[in-house]
């Protein structure tokens, strides 16, 4: 299956900030994954910093797609909600995302929200997958 990105020269160059403007996928079996956080099936401790919650919410989002026999390549769209979003936070949520996809993601949208689940957790991310 080939999902397609795409960044029209008409619109902002989401390319050189990591993520795509339009996203397109053939018809196959839809992949919807509730968001993700900082949460282990073992209950280790939360991390404080952001980048690390990242990263752990990333590895979740692996694992859902791993279940699902997917993979990045099939994320057609992501959702990132961060608690207090700023500009400097912003840049911390980010590379764990970028490294998860190896290059150009898919349409992906940051979202600043109050909370989340527990007051300890600062990002959450969800994703929907075509395979």
């Amino acid at each position: 299956m080939t999902i397609k990105k795409i960044n029209p020269d008409n619109m902002p160059d989401a390319g050189s900030m990591g993520y795509t403007q339009v996203t397109t996928s053939p018809p196959g079996e839809m992949i919807f994954m509730s968001g993700q956080v900082a949460w282990s099936r073992n209950g280790d401790p939360i991390p404080e910093a952001l980048k690390d919650q990242s990263a752990i919410a990333v590895e979740n989002v692996r694992k859902g797609l791993d279940a699902a026999g997917a993979g990045p390549d099939n994320i057609t769209a992501m959702r990132v909600y961060v608690v207090g979003l700023t500009e400097e936070n912003s840049a911390q949520a980010i590379p764990p995302v970028i490294k998860f996809f190896g290059g150009q993601a898919p349409c992906v949208t940051m979202i600043g929200v109050s909370s989340l689940a527990s007051p300890d957790l600062k990002i959450e991310i969800e994703v929907m997958a075509v395979k």
